[in-house]
This record gives structure tokens, C-alpha cells and sequence, in this order.
């Protein structure tokens, strides 16, 4: 009996050591990604000339604490327009790429042939190579269709670029739709679009919105490319906007900088709220087979 309630303690030890671990490792991971979040806000609270006080401070006082930098931000015209720009962009990006995708992932994942096996490899391929090898023969193809300095040239290439990954999400979910369902409906006389739209559509719709969240959030933040394409300021986007608060002034002022990326955040915060139950069946089920 003493034998084995030692062996029983030393388990039980062992089990709390590793929770342990666990819970220090998931706490420094959740330091590491939420500080400079907090540094954001916080400097997004405090006057622009006390980023630079000394000693220097992470926090600042309660009595220091302001909110002229929203008001500045909130009082300039083309923040709401490029705002609108950045929503236009977005959306037009995740609803082509959820058309296109969840197409394309219903032919792959219910119609097996050599054919759509090369082309499902063809795609795998292109989510290997990085976006900027791409820029510049992007870019002479751009100038060529006349897209350069155009607000809706963003999108094709944003589509583009989004498809592969969206496609491959997808078609998991294509895959796990039961066949009987299908040779139901073929049975009854319905055709391809009939099963795509009134049963593949609705069955795969975690997966498309969880793929439309990340889609969404490229279109989003995107900056290399739209700051290479886009020129006009009535046209930018909002990172762009951002990025022009760098050689406005004598010295980059932090704190108009932060709080337009605090106001650009709050959208992408709401969808993920909203959307959190999609994403989370669209990133578990589509990898359960059967």
C-alpha cells in the first residue's frame, strides 16, 4: 500500500509540475503578445511630446491622461475616407474570394479526377511562394490593365492572392459532406448548381466564414502592395494613412500614430467577436473526418 500511494503521489506531482509549466508558458506567451497592444493604447492616451519624457514611462499618469489625439484623428476628413476605402477593399476581397473559393473547393473536393488533383497541387504550390517575389511582375501587369493608382485594382490581386489558402480551407468541409446527401439530391433531379448553393453552400458555411475572417484581415492591413500601387490620397487605404503620419511633421508623432491604429482595430475586434463561433467550427470540423 505504501508503494503504491508514493507511485500515486509522485504522479500527482508530476502532473501539477507540468500544469505548472503549462499555465508560466501560456502566461509568458500571453505578456509577449498583449504588451504591445497595451503600449499602443497607453501612448494613444498621453500628449505626443511625453513619448519622449524622461525617465520614460510604459504607463501613463491618471491626471496625464487625454484623448486629443482621437479628437485630431476623428476631426480629419480623409480618416473617414480612407476608412471607407479600406471597407470597400475588404469587402469586395471577401465576398469574390468566398464566390470563388467555395466554387472551386466544391469541384476539388467532390469531383476526384487527375485533373482536379493537379490543380489542387498547382494551388498548394502557389501558397508556398512569397508574396514579395511577386510584387514586381504584379506590378508591370497592373500598369499594363491600367490598375495603377486605382482604388478597385486592389482588389483582383487581393482575390488573388487569398484563393489558394481559402480554397484549401474550404474544400475539407467539401470533402466531409456525406455522399448520400448528394446522390439524394441527383436522384431528385437536381443539377450541379442546385446541390452547390442549397446544400454544399449552407453545409460549408463555418468554414467560409472563418476563411472570409482571415481574407478580411489581409485586405485589411495590407500595406506593401497598396502603398506601391496607390499614389492619390483620396484613394489610400487606411495603413497607408498611417504610414504618411511618418513624414508629416519634423518627428514622427507617436501618438496620432497609435490612435488612428487603435480606431483601425476596432473593426477587425467587432468581427472577430461576432464571428468567433464560426471561426471556431470553421478551424475544428473541417479537419474531422467522417
Amino acid at each position: 500500500m505504501r508503494k503504491e500511494d508514493s507511485k500515486m503521489k509522485s504522479k500527482n506531482a508530476a502532473k501539477i509540475r507540468a500544469a505548472v509549466v503549462r499555465y508560466l508558458l501560456l502566461a509568458l506567451g500571453t505578456v509577449i503578445f498583449t504588451l504591445p497592444m497595451i503600449y499602443m493604447i497607453s501612448t494613444s492616451l498621453r500628449p505626443n511630446g511625453a513619448l519622449y519624457e524622461y525617465p520614460p514611462r510604459f504607463f501613463p499618469k491618471w491626471e496625464a491622461l487625454t484623448l486629443e489625439n482621437y479628437d485630431y484623428i476623428l476631426h480629419q476628413s480623409r480618416f473617414y475616407l480612407n476608412f471607407l476605402n479600406s471597407v470597400i477593399v475588404s469587402v469586395s476581397t471577401i465576398a469574390l474570394a468566398a464566390a470563388v473559393g467555395s466554387a472551386m473547393a466544391f469541384v476539388l473536393g467532390k469531383f476526384k479526377s487527375k485533373g482536379t488533383n493537379l490543380l489542387f497541387a498547382f494551388i498548394i504550390i502557389t501558397m508556398i511562394i512569397p508574396g514579395t517575389t511577386m510584387i514586381v511582375p504584379q506590378f508591370e501587369l497592373a500598369t499594363k490593365l491600367g490598375m495603377v493608382n486605382k482604388l478597385w485594382g486592389l482588389i483582383p490581386f487581393y482575390v488573388a492572392w487569398v484563393i489558394p489558402f481559402s480554397t484549401f480551407m474550404i474544400k475539407g468541409f467539401m470533402e466531409n459532406i456525406p455522399g448520400e446527401i448528394m446522390e439524394a439530391a441527383w436522384i431528385d433531379g437536381a443539377d450541379v448548381w442546385t446541390v452547390y448553393t442549397k446544400i454544399a453552400l449552407p453545409l460549408a458555411s463555418p468554414a467560409i466564414a472563418s476563411v472570409s475572417i482571415f481574407n478580411f484581415l489581409t485586405a485589411w492591413e495590407e500595406y506593401p502592395w497598396a502603398n506601391t500601387v496607390i499614389n492619390d490620397n483620396s484613394k489610400r487605404t487606411l495603413p497607408i494613412a498611417i504610414a504618411g503620419f511618418f513624414g508629416q511633421h519634423q518627428f514622427t508623432q507617436w501618438g496620432y500614430v497609435f490612435a488612428m491604429s487603435v480606431l483601425t482595430l476596432i473593426p477587425v475586434v467587432l468581427i472577430f467577436i461576432l464571428c468567433q463561433k464560426f471561426f471556431v467550427q470553421g478551424l475544428t470540423a473541417g479537419s474531422v473526418k467522417g
